[in-house]
Parts: C-alpha cells; structure tokens; sequence
C-alpha cells in the first residue's frame, strides 16, 4: 500500500497513478532515481566543478498482488511477468491505519501481506521448476552433462521451495547464487522491506514496522521506514526547507534517501568517482569489478585503450585538498586493468585512443 505514491516521491513525478483503490497501477512505471552521496558534493566544492551528476539506480512500479495471484488473481499474471525483469524486489508494506485508506483483505496487518506475497512468488517459482525439470527430461537420457547440472539446481530448488522458503534466503551463501538466477526464479532476487508509515511515525517508525523489521532480519533481509505522504510532501521543496522540514520530526535524512541508499547496497553496489573544473561525476559499479571494467563505465575507448588508472582513496583526496595534493603526499596510486575498484575510488583513466 502507497508503492506508486512512494514511486512518485523517488523519481519526483506523476508518472504512477495513485488512488485509494487495489489495483491502480496496471501497467508497470520506471525511473532512474539519484543515489544519495554527500561525498559527491565535497569533491565537486573541492574541485571547483562546474556540474555535479550523481550515480543513478531504476526503480519499476509493478501492480500489486493478491492470494492467488500465481494462478491469474487479481493482476497476478501482470506483476509475475514484470517482475522476472528486476534484480531486487522492494516490497512496500502497509505499516499504518486509516479507515479512509481501502485494504485489500480490510484489515492492516503487515506480516499477513508480506506472507501472501512470498507464498505467491513461492507457488509460482514451484510451477516454474516444475515445467523446467519436464524439458530437460530428453536431454537427461541422452547424458547431456549441462542438462544434468541445471537439473541438479533445479532439484535443490524445488527441495527449498517445498519446504516453504524462499531461493534467496537457503541460497544466500552459495558462490554460484548468480546460477540460481539464470533459472529465472522470483524468490532468487534480494528483497528490501519498506514500511510505509503515517506522518508521525516517519522519524522512528511503529509498532507495525518494528513487526516487518524482525520478520526481515529473519530472512536476512534489510528493511527501512518511509512515509510515502511525508515524502510526497518533501519533493516540492528546496533543499534547505527540506532539511529544516526533516529536522522538525527529528530526521538527518529523508525515507527516500534510507530506501535508495539500501536498494543500491542490496544490490551490491559501489560508487567510484571522476573529479574535475567540468564536471564531479559519481559512477556505479558492482563489486569486486576491474578497473578495466569501470573505464568502460565512462566510456567505451577508455577500455579498449586502457592504459592505467591513477587512484586515490576519497578521504585521502579531501584530506590533502584534492589530486596533486594527494599526489605529493604518495597517496595517488597508478592501478592496472586487474585492480578491483573500491568504494570512493577517485579515478583518472589514462587510455590511448
């Protein structure tokens, strides 16, 4: 409840329908959302950068789903399609009471529609391992050795799903989870529980959201409060009446900023940056990629001429005033195409065109 409100307040439009009945959203909504990074703003005042571009993240809008939603309920079909597409799944749950708000089953209780949801996604990946063992029947006799191993994961899954849990939570230490993945499974994706609250429970959350945040820790998952309204109301204003707005109910930071911020690590995701009078640019990529692979973020002649990266850590660029200060004080490395990039990275890539 409040997920296309909470999508409009994220990517600051109108662009998802939002009413006060089930089933609004039809078709899905997307958008690219700014990652939060106060260090983004320190090293373009630092640089005397002429523009600042933050790092990026896309949300879906997807239309909700009720019990029976694997079998075709409601928009079942709908969301199961769109949602096959994601690399993570946000969940928005109901956390608050209002009698003029419709509920789909009419009462709040946040636990109950989080358990619908999973046992959706559950049934509909058990039916999808099902119909994937079947095919692989044929290539089985013949001793297809790939076919053996893909049936392999598939009856591992089907073993957890059985058991009532979810791929990702009995997978989740497994080196290969990007192999479970690739079978196209819902409950494989990492899921991040926002607790959609009332206005005064923005800062600290509810009794409803303290029940979401222990179901989430069950599962190994993150969680976060957000007041999709509250935020609705902060995307009109500037910064600095947002901030004195935020600080009024107690807040450093907006539920927009807690949730992006949480969707991005979730994901697995670092922020490295190029510094200069042009532009300050704060770049995404996973972790534990080259630096190789991140040239090719910037563009794709840095990667096919790299020649070296010239690195240093973001404190110690801020500490010694920038580039040639770090330079001097021996904390400017020069990296190779293998060196894993590490969050906060300052880059400069040397290529040959």
């Amino acid at each position: 409840m409040g997920k296309s409100t909470l999508f409009n307040a994220l990517t600051g439009t109108a662009s998802a329908q939002a009413e006060n009945y089930p089933f609004c959203t039809i078709d899905p909504n997307s958008g690219e959302v700014a990652v939060p990074d106060f260090r983004l703003e320190q090293l373009a005042a630092l640089a005397r950068s002429r523009k600042m571009i933050p790092a990026k993240t896309h949300f879906v809008d997807i239309a909700g789903l009720v019990a029976g939603a694997s079998k075709g309920q409601g928009l079942g079909n709908r969301f199961l399609a769109s949602i096959r597409e994601v690399d993570a799944i946000a969940h928005v749950v109901r956390c608050f009471d209002d009698p003029d708000i419709t509920h789909v089953t009419t009462q709040v209780n946040p636990i109950d529609d989080i358990i619908t949801i999973e046992t959706e996604l559950m049934l509909a990946d058990l039916d999808s391992v099902l119909r994937q063992r079947e095919r692989l029947v044929r290539r089985l006799k013949s001793g297809d050795a790939e076919a053996r191993t893909q049936d392999h994961r598939l009856a591992q899954a089907q073993d957890v799903l059985e058991h009532g849990k979810p791929v990702h939570e009995a997978l989740i230490e497994d080196v290969e989870l990007g192999h479970w993945r690739c079978l196209g499974l819902l409950t494989a994706k990492p899921v991040l529980y926002i607790c959609n609250v009332d206005e005064e429970a923005a800062s600290e959350g509810n009794a409803y959201s303290r029940e979401v945040g222990a179901h989430a820790a069950s599962r190994g998952s993150p969680w976060v409060v957000c007041s999709a309204l509250f935020e609705e109301q902060l995307v009109g204003l500037d910064e600095e009446e947002a901030t004195a707005f935020l600080e009024s109910i107690g807040c450093h930071e907006s539920g927009l900023q807690r949730t992006v911020s949480a969707a991005y690590q979730l994901l697995g995701l670092i922020t490295f940056f190029t510094v200069g009078p042009k532009e300050t640019r704060a770049w995404t990529l996973s972790c534990g990629m080259s630096a190789i692979e991140a040239a090719g973020r910037i563009h794709r002649d840095f990667s096919q001429g790299f020649i070296r990266a010239e690195t240093v850590s973001y404190d110690d660029f801020i500490a010694h005033g920038g580039e040639i200060g770090a330079k001097e004080a021996g904390k400017l490395r020069a990296e190779g195409r293998d060196y894993r990039v590490k969050d906060g990275d300052v880059l400069r890539i040397l290529f040959n065109v």
